[in-house]
């Protein structure tokens, strides 16, 4: 993975009109904090150093989920050239943290960015292997044109923005 490959990332949700920020792992969780509205459900997120503001639930309920804002969830891996992020399905549902409300903040580790498609069935390939059998692919807001003109946020959130967490 090279600075290039984030760089590219970055570009591809620019596009996208998704929100990015790269930052060390020490100030993560300050930045997750000033991004996150509440009331705002997340999942525990696997980065040493980096947690969840206290006001995020890690246990919503359904009436927590139709109140959530904000959904906070980590983001197994990355593809820079699609601005896509790979939202691994967990036994206990978590990956539902990314879809419903409104805005979703995705986590992903510097390293978790590929380059390509290619690369990125490459790490689907190792998670199936390793007994995954499921995840959400996420590019962009949601949107649909089904009706009409296009329309942000109908299917899912509206805003996204995205952190990469730096490995140094």
């Amino acid at each position: 993975m090279t600075v290039d490959t984030v760089g590219r990332f970055e570009r591809a949700l620019e596009g996208l009109e998704v929100g990015f920020e790269r930052v060390p792992a020490a100030d993560a969780s300050e930045r997750i904090e000033m991004i996150v509205e509440e009331p705002a459900v997340g999942a525990p997120l696997p980065f040493e150093g980096v947690t969840l503001p206290e006001s995020v639930t890690t246990e919503p309920t359904s009436a927590d989920f139709e109140a959530a804002r904000t959904g906070v969830t980590p983001v197994g891996f990355a593809i820079a050239e699609y601005g896509t992020v790979a939202v691994e399905s967990t036994a206990d549902g978590a990956e539902a943290i990314s879809l419903y409300p409104d805005r979703h903040v995705a986590v992903v580790a510097e390293s978790d960015v590929v380059p390509d498609l290619s690369a990125g069935f490459d790490r689907l390939a190792d998670g199936f292997a390793a007994g995954q059998d499921s995840v959400v692919f996420a590019t962009g807001r949601s949107a649909t044109a089904d009706m009409g003109d296009l329309v942000h946020g109908v299917h899912g959130p509206g805003d996204v923005d995205v952190i990469v967490v730096e490995d140094r």
